[in-house]
């Protein structure tokens, strides 16, 4: 991402508050934290009121990529919100004619855009000296809080984050950040679901959704650019879900060497806590051809075969998306299950399985070999769906909802490439 606006302008949270707390939330904690960072030049630096005690839930966590229809004439006051179930392919505002439910401030103006580069989940709400301790990390250029659980709904189990639309959109892709109408509408209490949940798991735009805490209204796709998470609320529709708050914390550290950050995060916060980076990129040793990686780096010949039986042995069982069997699977589900039955430790999602190896051409695919597609047009770049090759042009998959494991013919629109597993790569990919 690139900077939106003149350094030295820091988003801060709720809208429309007082002089004296830009930016504090409940109980007078800043939502934003870009000010931690800056005031290791002060000498007295800002002091944040602390934390509430909650449970965790445990969950990763999302960079959004969202399709919404500009705003028509955004208004200066607070905005009526209301559900509309009508479908189109865009996000639409809610409309404002009807009589108001509750009334919503306005998102805070998109400022600046920060690159989120590793996400920190706690056992415990972070506390102030936690935080400071994180922001004072060399490489560390802003920080975000955020609150993090697995929910119900439509019935699917859903890594969750609720956040502040003002601030957290910063976090986001220029084109996702940019849009006002899209924020407001999660701010007026919609929900921003993944695309992959949206198309694979059938939850139509606009339409409404059991929930946690009754329906929901379904206001965006919102591609996950990292972790699992496939939902984002405000924070206060947050707040009537019970998920937990302040347990997730977004790093900024863009000119930061990401494993070493990754590390010294996870000395200075306590046992429990779990750092994943935001976007996995290739080691140098993945980045070079499959023949130059050492003897003994890929599967053995046995454990590709023990994989492909086990594959096969969920033949027509249902495509259910977040599924990860034994009798129900998604796509990345089935390809994490069968390999573990060869003793292989696969990550969960999509985008950690592209980095398990080398990539190879598909012309040299072997038998056990992973096939990746790019097909979201949310998201051209988002690895969305993956296969294990069969072997003659075939391949074994769990395609989407309404459909069964099977096996088809490989097809090549939006291929993204095929790659070789390397068991210990697989294990280390965070």
């Amino acid at each position: 991402m690139h900077p939106h606006a003149p350094h030295g302008h820091p988003v801060y949270g709720h809208p429309g508050q007082g002089p004296g707390h830009p930016g504090q939330g409940p109980g007078g904690i800043r939502q934003d934290l870009t000010f931690l960072v800056q005031s290791r030049k002060r000498r007295d630096p800002v002091k944040l009121v602390p934390f509430i005690v909650v449970a965790l839930v445990a969950v990763l966590t999302a960079d959004v990529l969202l399709l919404a229809q500009p705003p028509q004439g955004e208004p200066d006051g607070p905005v009526a919100a209301h559900p509309t179930p009508r479908q189109t392919l865009l996000a639409e505002r809610r409309p404002q004619k009807q009589t108001p439910v509750r009334t919503v401030r306005p998102v805070a103006p998109l400022r600046k855009l920060h690159k989120p580069n590793l996400f920190v989940l706690t056992r415990k709400p972070f506390t102030e000296a936690q935080l400071r301790k994180v922001s004072r990390l060399r490489g560390v250029r802003a920080l975000e809080l955020a609150d993090a659980a697995s929910i119900t709904l439509d019935g699917k189990r859903v890594q969750t984050l609720a956040v502040d639309p003002s601030t957290f959109r910063a976090y986001t892709p220029k084109v996702t950040a940019s849009s006002d109408a899209l924020w407001q509408n999660v701010a007026a209490g919609d929900v921003a679901v993944s695309f992959v949940l949206g198309n694979d798991g059938g939850l139509s735009l606009h339409r409404q959704v059991r929930g946690p805490a009754g329906t929901m209204r379904i206001g965006a796709y919102a591609t996950t650019g990292f972790g699992a998470v496939d939902a984002v609320v405000s924070k206060e529709v947050g707040r009537t879900l019970g998920l937990p708050r302040d347990n997730a914390l977004i790093v900024s550290a863009p000119a930061a060497d990401t494993a070493a950050l990754r590390s010294r995060i996870l000395k200075a916060l306590p046992k429990g806590t779990q750092v994943a980076s935001v976007n996995p990129v290739l080691s140098q040793p993945q980045q070079q051809t499959a023949r130059n990686w050492p003897a003994g780096s890929f599967m053995t010949g046995e454990q590709v075969q023990v994989a492909l039986r086990a594959a096969a042995s969920k033949l027509g069982r249902p495509y259910v998306w977040g599924a990860e069997g034994p009798n129900t699977f998604d796509c990345s589900g089935l390809v994490q299950w069968a390999f573990a039955q060869a003793g292989v430790r696969m990550p969960r999602v999509t985008h950690q399985q592209w980095v398990t190896g080398p990539q190879v051409p598909l012309s040299q695919a072997q038998p056990g070999d992973l096939i990746f597609w790019r097909s979201d047009p949310t998201n051209p770049d988002y690895i969305s769906h993956v296969a294990i090759y069969w072997g003659n042009g075939q391949m074994i998959q769990a395609p989407r909802t309404g459909d069964v494991v099977k096996i088809s013919k490989v097809y090549t629109r939006n291929l993204a490439g095929v790659v070789r597993v390397s068991p210990v790569a697989a294990a280390r990919v965070r």
